[in-house]
This record gives structure tokens, sequence and C-alpha cells, in this order.
């Protein structure tokens, strides 16, 4: 190694420890009690031409009410490969205190303004997809989802949860 080279990379790792040292390094910001978002599937099987209600329940765990969220829901690399699978959502829910109200989010690719305006501190809500599986589908093996979410609270700070790997949301097609 040429020694111009190694001198400048000992001087980068002397800085980076000082820096370290008195507090001035970038510090991780991940939250280690970030609002929970769990899963559940009305039902652990389907078959071509059946439906399965996805459930998707986000809770606020702080002492601030949430007022931003954000939160996609995919397919897993081992569902898109599958060529003979066909599904596709078909419906969205908001579970509230007088039933069930339609959601008013974008669907899958942005589920965050289906959750409702705010979510005061330990209350929850809960957004139901409706996956249907095509008459025509191959159904030989799970199909399987995984989520990516950030809350953001009134306090102004912000709980980056993603991605999710659920797989409890796993459905086997038979």
């Amino acid at each position: 190694m040429h020694s111009s080279l190694k001198g400048r990379l000992g001087l980068a790792a002397v800085l980076a420890l000082v820096l370290a040292l008195f507090g001035l390094a970038p510090a991780a910001s991940a939250d280690p009690n970030p609002a929970p978002l769990t899963f559940s599937t009305s039902s652990a099987t389907t078959t071509p031409g059946g439906t399965v209600q996805l459930s998707m329940t986000l809770t606020n765990n702080k002492t601030y009410d949430i007022w931003f969220v954000y939160q996609t829901i995919d397919p897993t690399w081992l569902t898109n490969q599958r060529p003979d699978l066909k599904y596709s959502f078909t419906g969205c829910t908001l579970a509230t205190a007088s039933g069930s109200t339609p959601c008013s989010g974008t669907g899958p690719a942005n589920l965050g303004p289906n959750y409702g305006s705010t979510i005061p501190p330990g209350q929850s809500r809960t957004v139901t997809l409706t996956l249907q599986v095509a008459a025509d589908s191959g159904c030989n093996g799970n199909i399987g989802f995984y989520s990516y979410y950030y809350a953001e609270f009134s306090d102004s700070s912000s709980t980056n949860a993603g991605p999710v790997y659920t797989p409890e949301t796993r459905v086997l097609c038979a």
C-alpha cells in the first residue's frame, strides 16, 4: 500500500475515534421500542377462487399521538417467482368502534392513510385487506407478504420499523 494512502487512512480512523469519544459522531436513531404492527389472516389456507382476509393492527405504544403512517405490503420474492399464481387485493376496510368502514387510502402501495387520522396513545387501528385468488390460479404453495412501515408521532419523533417480515401472513394455497 502506498505510504501516503496509508497515512490518510490512519488519519481518518483517528479522526473518527476522536469524534466518537466526544459524542460528535452521528448516532443510530433506531427506536428500541417501535409502535407494533401485527398481522393475522382469517384462514391459513385457500383454494383457487377463494378469499382470505389479511388484517394489520398498528398499536400506539407511546405517550404521543401517531399523526402519520406510511406502510406498504408486498409479496415475498418466492411468491413473485410463481408465474402460475394469480391474486389481487379486492377490498380494504378500517375497523372502527361503530363497525367497519371502507379504507380511505390508495391500497397496498400506501396503506398509511387507511389507519385514520390520529391514533391516540394506547389505542390501535386495524386495516383489513381482502386477498382474492383467481379461479384459474395455480395453487401449489404459500402466498407470502412482507411490510415496510414508518410512523410519526405528535412530538415530532419518528419510528422507522421496517421492513417487517411476517411469516404469519403466509397463506397456503392448495
